[in-house]
């Protein structure tokens, strides 16, 4: 089973994907003329400001609510896979790919914005599935995507996150001490773990869209901001080998490192692939959440969600970096080829023992090695956190898209349950099942939905770049930019006319 799993992981993940992404978010920097620089402070203004609805939330509580999806385990755990298969380089096009990546979260929000639709129960719904059908007219290709989102979110990612928690609970209570001993060991207590974030989920799950839009808006600032602090609290204790890390981190991008020279290829990939399961631009993710917001023009929404991708690449996924980079707590791993036979081969070893699956372990021993005795705990409570509001968001995005195949007009209680109980189930199933096993289904998921969004927003990308312009125009007339599709000739927007 594993070697079919990673056979397919192969076939997804090929350079065709990466270079796909990073050309997808080069070329949406150059057509929208640099906007994530340009339109930097609109951003940070558009973040805190908006209205919400009986139909939908507001900017910050989309914000929040594609914060929690992007802000999981591949923060915490992703970032140091990356750096144990790719050298410390790979954290540079990580940066590249965030930064890139912040104009294609614009156009793919904003056409998410454009075509969105009110359900049955008169809430906002939207996301690739949505613009792909009424920009392109592939009905088909519009329910293959969502069909993989409803498998790749209900099913395949949350045991990524699950199995993150677990792995990082056990870590922290189970080692060199027998804290877990009294629920039958650190099988039992992935188990029991597993089905206490279950039952958490299931107590938000089951309250809809507006209780995960609450929830996230509180708990998703909180936890960035207290893993941030942290990460500088760590830097500032090892200030003296922050020049190295910064050294390492660019000579081994470009292959100069003497260490890591031999592996500038599996820098840019790795760093390209975790950095887009982290921040999620060009997944197709992001939409679902950006739909749902209560604003006057698609692109503030854009705007909002293209600073989502510098918050958590920037900031988050950054501050993981620099933990384990300057307290040396990574291990740094290169594929060599005996008697025809692959095998992975230690170049550091900054944690002996830990293989590169098990990313949150390289996080827990940088915290714990400055702060011995209570640091794997803290990292295991704040990737508890990251992890359960990503799960939590999973299951939005893969309601909306159940939505969509069973039809917006019209309410699907018997498919909804089932779509609840199977990501609880999941959930418990991720808990305890094989880390690597876990991380190459989870990349599945997100390989699938990136392929299938990148190709679309590729095609219906002057739809998002109309809604740019006029934005930027009726602004510089100060004006507060109110959207009208057939002002810009633009088919099939009916949520637009409507509302005119």
């Amino acid at each position: 089973m594993e070697s079919i799993v990673e056979f397919v992981n192969g076939i997804i993940w090929s350079n065709a994907l990466i270079f796909m992404c990073l050309g997808a978010g080069l070329w949406f920097t150059l057509r929208t003329r640099v906007m994530q620089i340009r339109g930097f402070a609109e951003m940070c203004r558009l973040t805190v400001r908006g209205q919400k609805s009986e139909a939908g939330v507001s900017s910050f509580q989309a914000l929040a609510m594609s914060m929690a999806g992007r802000m999981g385990v591949g923060n915490i755990a992703g970032v140091a896979t990356a750096i144990a298969y790719g050298g410390p380089g790979a954290i540079f096009w990580m940066w590249v790919m965030g930064f890139l990546g912040a104009s294609t979260s614009y156009v793919e929000s904003t056409l998410a914005q454009i075509y969105k639709v009110k359900d049955a129960e008169g809430r906002y719904r939207g996301g690739p599935a949505y613009y792909i059908e009424k920009a392109m007219g592939l009905k088909w290709y519009a329910a293959t995507f969502a069909v993989a989102t409803v498998i790749a979110a209900g099913f395949l990612l949350p045991g990524v996150q699950a199995n993150a928690i677990a792995d990082s609970a056990v870590n922290a209570l189970c080692t060199g001490g027998d804290a877990c001993a009294v629920v039958g060991g650190a099988a039992s207590l992935k188990l029991w773990i597993g089905l206490l974030v279950a039952t958490l989920l299931g107590v938000i799950i089951f309250g809809g869209v507006k209780r995960i839009a609450s929830f996230a808006e509180v708990i998703v600032p909180f936890m960035a901001l207290g893993f941030i602090l942290m990460a500088i609290v760590v830097m500032m204790l090892n200030a003296s080998k922050v020049p190295t890390m910064f050294a390492d981190i660019f000579s081994s991008a470009f292959g100069a490192h003497a260490a890591f020279g031999g592996i500038i290829g599996q820098a840019i990939a790795w760093g390209v692939k975790r950095g887009i399961y982290a921040n999620e631009a060009g997944q197709g993710t992001g939409p679902h959440a950006a739909a749902a917001a209560e604003v006057s023009h698609p692109a503030k929404q854009g705007y909002v969600q293209a600073f989502a991708i510098y918050f958590d690449t920037m900031l988050v996924c950054t501050s993981t970096a620099f933990l384990v980079l300057s307290t040396g707590m990574y291990n740094v791993f290169r594929e060599v080829t005996e008697g025809g036979v692959s095998k992975l081969e230690a170049i550091i070893s900054g944690v002996p023992g830990v293989q590169p699956s098990e990313g949150a372990l390289f996080t827990q021993a940088a915290v714990e090695s400055v702060m011995p005795g209570w640091g794997a705990g803290f990292v295991a409570i704040a990737l508890f956190f990251f992890a359960f509001t990503t799960i939590m968001a999973y299951y939005y995005m893969a309601e909306t898209n159940l939505t969509y195949l069973a039809g917006s007009n019209r309410t699907h209680p018997a498919a909804t349950l089932v779509l609840r109980l199977g990501i609880m189930g999941m959930v418990v199933f991720g808990a305890f099942h094989n880390a690597k096993m876990a991380w190459a289904l989870g990349d599945i998921g997100v390989g699938l939905m990136a392929w299938l969004n990148v190709i679309a927003i590729f095609i219906l990308q002057k739809p998002a770049m109309l809604a740019l312009r006029d934005y930027e125009r009726q602004k510089k007339l100060g004006l507060d930019p109110v959207f009208d599709p057939d002002a810009l000739g633009i088919k099939n927007a009916d949520f637009w006319r409507v509302k005119k």
